[in-house]
């Protein structure tokens, strides 16, 4: 039974009552639980540091929770109220048990009697002879069959006193022992990541029992059931998560229950990973040859188009000026993958789940970028042009070429931006060994990626004179430079293609609605606002543009466009393969039938996952053998965020899509994985594997 449900009661259900040194928990007569305020001291040291305890002691068959509790239950809590100039560090956890309940439901917690142990720092002005109370409100659930929230308001009076008394206290000194440690553990741990999970081998000279392991994960972060098995007379612990994982392991150690905390980090973990990671060299050399194939990609294309227009235009310039010009669109690439990678870092500092094109799951993302790309279209196509007033065109004049250098580094930053989706397929290797390592690895990675991008333009700006070889700028160049604005148009057909698949055929038509007012407003613009125009008719068609774009996207964009609905996720075609959509639970009762199961995994915007589908996988041969096989085809579709499917993904150390999975009959623990890029004949050989 889940009982997580129950914590809005820990507010709703509290039982008050005046401040009092010991407070019971009462259930029909029968006292579940008993708290209470002890401390280590007879009395206070000003300045010196001691020890309150929250003790707990539950009635035989029930159980509080531990600071991680598991499947089900709510942490003990703690709100002091301190006297002036005192503090409270936070509660320091002794080691739980783990409990097995019914559903197969793991909880973390403490049964009979615990001892919650919190430092409290008094300040140093105290007055020797005087008395301090501190107050604590304590709320608890306590479970058994049933869960019942318990609160209690307690307080401990002590007396200030200038020497604390050399006295031991035993009670305290128990507890303390069995607070994990921070310490180094006397053992090591070889981690491993594999798509099952992770998995520990203790490695130790002392003998130690009954080895134990409590995850620690941060919020969100999807953790199994550990267990603990003997092999070979070592200690293995298992559990299914991704690294970096914290958690306690605990041990008998000499007669003596120990516990330490412990990282199961991405350095360790990798480097003895199942899953082939390369080493960090190859894999930056991975990173730095898929970025210089993203230059041939064609979410780079069109852009990557205008930037050698450029270059053909400034043909007769300066070599210096060419150099920085490429330095400069270089320096744009590198800002954009290197402030991508602080995004990744910062996020997985805080515990967030990360994968690689992230941002199209986005639909505001991607409108945003599709009206960049319209009004870059537009203006290459003449609607407009930037001019300046009049008198500013001669004080400009000076700065054109910073100005120009300006335009190169944003044009860098543009180029990556729309490059970003065609990724996977080339840096697969290198972004999955990349999202699993410590930040400095993972900013590596990304400056490899940026330098190989932007290489053949700093080698094409550094040798100017390669220049001739191009053609001589003349009249033909408008006319080439409006031809570009068709491969931006493609741009926008494919990003508004994410957004159906997001939004639907509303949210298609709501943002088409926006993209025409966003027209008409730099139409205005161009119309209005030309050198020759005066100050006044600048000032309107600028005030009408903005009213016309602005107003567009408040009725467009803020009412139809955010209230429209996903598209039902029917993933079944006429004549295609019937594809049933993903979910944990329905593959793992397939494979517990020893059904043989193969899957996609997908998104609208992941312009390979579409040519792989309509060349390799929804093929006639193909759909005629998984029928003939009894292969159940489920679609895993990641176009909109699925926290389920991301982590089915980051179990085979996966970061992005495509990703293809077949399960052969009866044998779910050894699946087969196929490549980013596919032919039919792969496609067919590994499906007759899973016979």
């Amino acid at each position: 039974m889940n009982k997580s449900w129950l914590a809005p009661l820990l507010i709703a259900c509290f039982f008050g009552g005046v401040a009092r040194p010991l407070a019971a928990q009462v259930l029909d007569g029968k006292t579940l639980v008993e708290a209470e305020l002890v401390a280590n001291t007879e009395g206070i040291v000003p300045g010196q540091t001691f020890y309150v305890g929250l003790r707990l002691r539950m009635a035989p068959g029930w159980h509080t929770y531990w600071q991680y509790s598991g499947d089900a239950g709510i942490p003990t809590t703690i709100a002091w109220e301190l006297p002036e100039g005192f503090g409270a560090g936070p509660i320091e956890w002794p080691m739980p048990t783990a409990k097995l309940e019914p559903g197969d439901i793991e909880v973390y917690g403490y049964s009979g009697e615990v001892l919650l142990l919190v430092a409290i720092q008094p300040p140093p002005d105290l007055v020797v002879g005087s008395e301090v109370t501190i107050r604590g409100n304590a709320s608890w659930l306590v479970c058994e069959a049933i869960c019942i929230p318990g609160n209690a308001e307690l307080s401990i009076t002590l007396p200030v006193i200038s020497t604390a008394p050399k006295s031991q206290n035993a009670e305290f000194d128990f507890w303390q022992r069995r607070v994990p440690s921070a310490d180094p553990p006397p053992f090591s741990i070889q981690w491993e990541q594999s798509a099952k999970g992770l998995s520990g081998r203790v490695l130790s000279d002392a003998t130690l029992n009954s080895v134990r392991f409590f995850p620690l994960p941060v919020e969100n972060q999807p953790v199994g059931h550990p267990s603990v098995t003997e092999e070979g007379g070592e200690s293995i612990i298992r559990v299914d998560a991704v690294a970096p994982l914290r958690g306690v392991v605990a041990a008998e150690v000499g007669g003596e229950e120990r516990a330490w905390l412990v990282v199961a980090d991405a350095d360790d973990a990798m480097a003895a990973s199942s899953q082939g990671f390369p080493p960090l060299w190859q894999a930056l050399l991975y990173g730095f040859l898929g970025g210089i194939i993203l230059n041939l990609m064609p979410c780079v294309l069109p852009v990557i188009s205008l930037k050698v227009f450029g270059f053909i235009r400034q043909a007769g310039a300066d070599p210096r000026r060419i150099f920085l010009h490429g330095a400069a669109f270089s320096g744009g690439i590198f800002l954009w993958f290197l402030g991508l990678g602080a995004v990744i870092v910062a996020l997985k500092a805080s515990g967030s789940e990360v994968t690689w094109a992230f941002q199209f799951q986005n639909p505001a993302f991607i409108l945003t970028i599709a009206a960049i790309v319209f009004v870059f279209a537009l203006n290459l196509c003449g609607v407009f042009e930037m001019t300046l007033p009049g008198k500013a065109v001669g004080t400009m004049s000076d700065l054109s070429g910073q100005e120009g250098y300006s335009g190169s580094f944003f044009q860098g930053v543009f180029a990556t931006l729309l490059a970003t989706p065609c990724t996977g397929p080339f840096l697969g290797t290198a972004l999955g060994f990349a999202f699993s390592q410590p930040s400095a690895v993972v900013m590596a990675m990304f400056g490899s990626i940026a330098l190989g991008m932007a290489s053949p333009y700093l080698l094409l700006s550094a040798r100017s004179e390669w220049m001739k070889f191009l053609p001589k700028p003349g009249a033909w160049m408008e006319k080439l430079k409006q031809f570009m604005a068709f491969p931006l148009f493609a741009t926008l057909l494919w990003l508004l293609s994410i957004l159906g698949g997001q939004k639907g055929i509303d949210g298609i038509l709501w943002a088409s609605a926006f993209f025409l007012c966003l027209g008409l407003s730099v139409w205005i613009y161009g119309a209005f606002c030309t050198p020759v125009s005066s100050v006044r008719t600048r000032a309107i068609a600028i005030v009408l543009a903005l009213l016309i774009a602005v107003g567009g996207g408040w009725f467009f964009i803020g009412g139809g466009f955010a209230n429209a609905a996903s598209p039902s996720a029917s993933t079944n075609t006429k004549s295609g393969i019937q594809w049933e959509s993903f979910s944990q639970a329905r593959l793992d009762e397939l494979l517990a039938a020893g059904t043989p199961v193969f899957v996609d995994f997908t998104a609208d915007w992941c312009i390979t996952c579409k040519f792989n589908e309509r060349t390799a996988i929804n093929v006639p041969a193909v759909r005629a053998l998984i029928n003939e096989m009894g292969i159940v085809p489920i679609k895993a579709d990641w176009t909109n965020s699925n926290p389920e499917i991301t982590a089915t993904l980051k179990r085979f150390g996966r970061v992005g899509v495509p990703f293809y999975v077949i399960y052969p009959a009866g044998r779910a623990d050894d699946p087969i994985t196929l490549p980013e890029i596919l032919t039919e004949s792969m496609v067919l050989d590994a499906l007759k594997k899973a016979r």
